[in-house]
């Protein structure tokens, strides 16, 4: 996972910490949708980030147990490592999973002090139920960045393979998604699946 050396002012860090604020303002669905948006942001327009250390950190957080959020404080870890110490990673990670987890934890307890109170009516359930594309699209556009990462084209078809498979084996499927993770990882760590 390749590394940069970065020189982030205190406006640098507010700015992130503000960015991570809004999107956790429209995170329907979770913060994974906003995964094109984070990488925009990260990799392309501060240069904050590598695209490795970004998929690194989804990665990783998507294979260890506990909440699928944990992937924000892994980037906000490698954007202080990237700063040039530990100390600024714990700041990073701190800061970064505060700004993602208060607005959109303080709109879920009122909002669902409120559905729970206007439930029945048919605007709301319209509402629920007009979400749903909306989340399945944009966890769709998170796994195609995912997939683009590190990658290119049909150059590399094993990726977009492997990619096929797990799909199939997940809809269709009767192995349990550990073991799909161990697949990943020990083709990934042989070298069996690389980016040439």
């Amino acid at each position: 996972m390749g590394t940069l050396s970065i020189a982030m002012s205190w406006d640098d860090w507010l700015t992130l910490i503000q960015n991570f604020l809004l999107l956790s303002a429209v995170a329907m669905g979770g913060p994974l949708v906003l995964l094109p948006e984070m990488r925009h942001l990260l990799v392309d327009t501060h240069g904050w980030l590598t695209d490795d250390q970004m998929s690194a950190s989804v990665v990783i957080a998507q294979a260890a147990p506990g909440p699928n959020v944990l992937f924000v404080a892994l980037l906000g870890w490698n954007v202080g490592l990237n700063n040039g110490s530990y100390g600024w990673a714990f700041f990073g990670a701190a800061a970064l999973m505060i700004a993602m987890l208060l607005p959109s934890s303080l709109m879920v307890f009122s909002t669902a002090r409120w559905i729970h109170k206007n439930g029945h009516k048919p605007g709301v359930r319209a509402f629920k139920q007009g979400m749903s594309p909306i989340v399945v699209a944009l966890l769709i556009a998170s796994g195609w960045t995912l997939a683009n990462t590190g990658t290119s084209s049909l150059g590399d078809w094993p990726f977009w393979l492997v990619t096929a498979v797990t799909v199939g084996l997940v809809l269709w499927g009767k192995i349990h998604m550990f073991w799909l993770l161990a697949i990943g990882a020990f083709l990934g760590a042989t070298g069996l699946l690389s980016v040439a």
